[in-house]
């Protein structure tokens, strides 16, 4: 019985001592389980930003897909399917193996030949950063410009009469400046003379912005908007600070003009931002009136971040107006001009077209808002957090 006895106690021993083991075991299994699901997340997370980037940088490969997937391409082996195009010209005969393009950003800009010397010192600039050059010759005179060194390896399309915005709608589809890294679409009165086209890109892309513009010059002709005015002490701004007027933007200011906001004269593009833009500039008004005010929402992000305004590099507004002139009207009837020639000032006829268009655009956002039942707009705030913000300020 003894031996029986001692037995049992040693058994119990044991058991005991396996029992007392596994309990210190628990807290390192469970230690081990949150170490490996933390991994799992992170390594899904990562996945999921990789495909996330990968659709920004190649947009047109899920274009491919979907049109694949449509069954509008179903004729056509896949292999042989390019979604995409580009803006390099191509040499009539080589037998040379065909060279990938070497430019990687897009300068675009509409012009006049009595803007040509103005044209030339800004295009001047953007060459030695190997920049694919496109203008747009509103005046149609395009036989004035070969006499410029660079002037045939630039991309020249002549239409007269015709706008920014009315151009960059039907030559820069995205899926022609898809190989671009950033687009420039600037107007052709901008004086470059403290900016500079490679270290303007580095600051962009240090400071993560999608949409920017070069800072203006306080002397500048023209100036709109306070936030596009450069300031001496900073690098970037993204926000500005005023108090005058109907225009009230604090730190609670939340979006155009006071943030989230560059203006139409020189706008820049990354190519993720200029895939959503183009799909804002409406077909039909081409004066491009509004829409400065909503293309935060193509900063692929929070606005307020990703949309900036550029100190260290920045440009002259000069103002000259280029499409229409003040003329004698060529209708009247004769014996009329004889007495009181009739003065036909187009350039009031444009800025009457443009308002008229900035009424139209704003009707179509808010009836585009409204129609879309399943569109949350990403820049409205609830407004008991709104409330709280400004108590804390």
């Amino acid at each position: 019985m003894t031996s029986l006895r001692s037995w049992k106690s040693r058994n119990a021993f044991f058991d005991g001592g396996k029992c007392g083991l596994k309990m210190r075991q628990l807290p390192f299994m469970g230690m081990l389980c949150i170490v490996m699901l933390f991994i799992v997340y992170r390594t899904t997370t990562y996945q999921h930003r990789h495909t996330e980037m990968e659709a920004k940088l190649h947009p047109f490969d899920s274009l491919k897909e979907s049109a694949l997937a449509s069954g509008l391409l179903s004729s056509l082996p896949e292999g042989i399917i390019r979604a995409s195009s580009d803006l390099e010209p191509k040499p009539l005969w080589s037998r040379s193996k065909v060279r990938a393009p070497s430019h990687h950003n897009l300068l675009a800009m509409p012009v006049g030949i009595k803007q040509k010397n103005n044209v030339d010192a800004l295009v001047q600039k953007f060459l030695p950063e190997n920049f694919t050059v496109i203008l747009f010759h509103y005046d149609g005179h395009v036989d004035g410009w070969w006499d410029l060194e660079w002037s045939n390896k630039a991309i020249h399309i002549a239409v007269k009469n015709q706008t920014k915005w009315w151009y960059a709608k039907r030559f820069l589809h995205p899926a022609v400046v898809s190989i671009y890294d950033y687009v420039f679409l600037w107007d052709e009165d901008l004086g470059v003379k403290h900016f500079d086209p490679g270290r303007y890109l580095r600051i962009v892309r240090d400071e993560g912005l999608e949409i920017s513009q070069p800072a203006l010059d306080p002397n500048s002709t023209e100036i709109h908007h306070r936030i596009t005015v450069r300031s001496r002490t900073k690098k970037v701004h993204r926000r500005v600070y005023e108090n005058r007027g109907s225009t009230k933007c604090s730190d609670v200011s939340e979006g155009p003009p006071c943030t989230g906001f560059v203006e139409g004269m020189a706008p820049v593009f990354s190519r993720a931002a200029w895939y959503c833009a183009w799909h804002l500039i409406q077909n039909d008004l081409v004066h491009g009136w509004g829409m400065d005010m909503k293309l935060g929402y193509c900063a692929q992000g929070d606005r307020t971040k990703k949309v900036g305004v550029v100190d260290s590099e920045y440009i002259v507004h000069q103002a000259i107006q280029t499409l229409g002139t003040a003329k004698k009207n060529s209708n009247t009837d004769e014996s009329i001009k004889r007495h009181s020639p009739i003065i036909v000032d187009s350039r009031m006829e444009i800025r009457r077209q443009s308002t008229w268009e900035l009424e139209v655009f704003k009707k179509r956002w808010n009836e585009a808002v409204k129609e879309d039942k399943g569109w949350v707009d990403p820049f409205k705030r609830n407004p008991i957090r709104r409330k709280r913000r400004r108590h804390r300020h």
